[in-house]
């Protein structure tokens, strides 16, 4: 069969207003070496870790490029885990956050939130990631609703999914509750959200065991990969 019914299932569509979901983006070979990326971060100068958020250390391990990430701050040292400063943001990485802009921008025909008259109004060839926050999920770890906002730019956020399918809850910029989406985010995968839906709450209530596909250099868990502009010196 020359398309088969899983990507027929799964077209490249506009979830809100600047979100966008780009099924199938990576291919398994590159999606492997993600992974081992992965592998080699988290065996870093800081090591992957859970986050403490409101005195609850939370189920997705992190573990950051560039800056590290805590709870409402970006820092160079990793103050709440070792104090040492974290790998750098590698140039590779800004030049996939480009590539995935453009995916969106000439295959869903989006704007992904380029207005001219605001800080991310920039054509997808300035796009300038300088943190990734590379969240791993094992088969309980769960996300709540909430806003990425620790960022002082607008600029968009993408979202590389690698290994086991995932429940991915996309809803509004005003709170955690309805209206929202529920979409099924599966290896290779690719999300970004920027202009009116840069703020919208989102989560994963729910991870598919057993369903990263052979070869995607998992076995079990998920690898999430979100790129950001920090806005910060």
């Amino acid at each position: 069969m020359l398309f088969g019914e899983e990507l027929m299932e799964r077209p490249r569509r506009e979830v809100a207003p600047g979100a966008y979901w780009v099924p199938g983006w990576l291919t398994l070979e590159q999606q492997a070496w993600l992974a081992a990326r992965f592998r080699e971060w988290s065996a870093g100068p800081v090591p992957i870790r859970g986050a403490v958020v409101n005195g609850h250390e939370m189920s997705v391990k992190t573990v950051c490029l560039g800056w590290h990430w805590r709870p409402y701050q970006y820092t160079r040292e990793a103050v709440d885990v070792n104090g040492n400063r974290v790998l750098d943001f590698p140039d590779w990485m800004v030049r996939l956050g480009r590539k995935a802009l453009a995916e969106v921008r000439s295959e869903v025909g989006a704007e992904v939130g380029f207005a001219e008259e605001t800080e991310a109004g920039l054509a997808e060839a300035e796009y300038t990631p300088d943190t990734a926050l590379v969240n791993y999920y094992d088969d309980a770890a769960r996300m709540g609703m909430h806003q990425d906002r620790d960022e002082v730019s607008r600029a968009p956020v993408v979202s590389l999914s690698i290994g086991d399918t995932c429940r991915f809850r996309f809803g509004n910029t005003e709170n955690r509750g309805q209206p929202y989406q529920d979409i099924d985010l599966a290896s290779g995968d690719l999300f970004v959200f920027g202009g009116p839906s840069r703020l919208a709450y989102h989560g994963i209530p729910k991870v598919y065991p057993g369903t990263a596909p052979r070869g995607c250099g998992l076995d079990r868990g998920r690898v999430n990969i979100t790129m950001r502009v920090t806005g910060l010196a």
